[in-house]
């Protein structure tokens, strides 16, 4: 359904995008996962065609997006990471407003709608305006604006960013129930989680470039291995672990294994008179976070953090925006 084929991006001197190369098919979710400034949303906008890369190509379902965008975004569901809703009028207006540029009329918009406000459980709120609802409740509208004409392809963009938990759970059951219906989902999160409980493929998209694609356990296997961490208070003590991959980050000891439990033991009789320091023993079993640690020796920042303050991706969304009216992002203030 989606084929980027080597796509790059930079803004002045800063590449945003270097080479990348994807696929998803009908009926996969592909969860595009990287932190702040990775060029996750960048990515997103050129494949709806927001922005043009500086080179490379992509196609929906055979249509090139750079020289048939308009074809191609007949296709095409898009909710940003920004919320973007008219102020001034009912949610339900928002919903008729977009199901009609998205080319649907009277009976078969009204029961879209209703479809869609009962499968993300919004109906009490059709009638109010989006100034009275809840974050949570924005989020579900936001997102049923890009599901109204039934897209083959949808692109998320932090689709549960400051959500609730129920609102959360309400968003990615219907993914699935999306994919099972045949649609290619592309979903961008900060939220490792997510993608592990989605069932998701994964790409892992690391300043601009494509580090690590594929199942989730085939990357486990590949990637990733249990570990036995060690956190104390203050320094780490200085001690030497024979013949294992140990690695040291602030004041945390983790130490790669096959046999936790063996290692646990060696790790402890080792670090001797430090024990007085040491404030916890974790094993840790393998996971996405892992993998992104093992590739990068850096560890995954947390959502929370990654959701404070400006990232690159914002930095540049912010000088080269596209029109808030545009019908993929949902509208804009009115």
């Amino acid at each position: 359904m989606l084929s980027v084929q080597g796509v790059t991006k930079s803004y002045r001197d800063l590449p945003a995008l270097r080479d990348i190369d994807l696929q998803v098919g009908a009926g996969e979710i592909l969860g595009l996962v990287g932190p702040n400034g990775a060029g996750k949303t960048t990515l997103v906008s050129i494949v709806a065609g927001l922005r043009r890369p500086d080179s490379g190509s992509l196609t929906i379902n055979g249509i090139d997006v750079v020289r048939r965008p308009y074809e191609a975004r007949e296709l095409i569901g898009l909710a940003p990471q920004e919320l973007s809703l008219y102020k001034k009028v009912t949610v339900r207006e928002n919903l008729e407003v977009f199901g009609r540029l998205y080319g649907l009329h009277s009976g078969a918009l009204r029961d879209r709608i209703y479809e869609l406000a009962e499968r993300l459980d919004f109906t009490q709120t059709l009638d109010r305006k989006p100034t009275r609802l809840s974050g949570g409740e924005k989020r579900r509208v936001h997102t049923a604006i890009a599901l109204l004409h039934r897209p083959s392809l949808l692109l998320l963009d932090e689709p549960t960013a400051g959500c609730d938990v129920a609102t959360r759970v309400v968003i990615l059951d219907l993914i699935r129930e999306l994919r099972d219906e045949g649609s290619a989902v592309l979903y961008c999160t900060h939220y490792l989680a997510e993608v592990e409980a989605l069932e998701a493929s994964i790409a892992i998209l690391d300043r601009g470039e494509i580090i690590a694609r594929g199942a989730l356990n085939d990357l486990l296997a590949a990637h990733d291995v249990t570990a036995v961490e060690l956190a104390f208070d203050g320094a780490i003590p200085d001690i030497a672990f024979d013949g294992v991959d140990a690695s040291r980050d602030g004041s945390l000891i983790r130490i790669a294994t096959r046999d936790p439990a063996r290692t646990t033991v060696q790790a402890l009789s080792a670090i001797g008179a430090a024990a007085d320091r040491l404030l916890a023993v974790e094993i840790v079993k393998p996971s996405l976070e892992g993998v992104y640690l093992r590739l990068t020796g850096r560890r995954y920042p947390r959502p929370e953090a990654s959701h404070n303050g400006d990232s690159s991706d914002a930095q540049l969304d912010t000088a080269a925006a596209p029109p808030k009216a545009d019908v993929l992002t949902g509208g804009g203030n009115s």
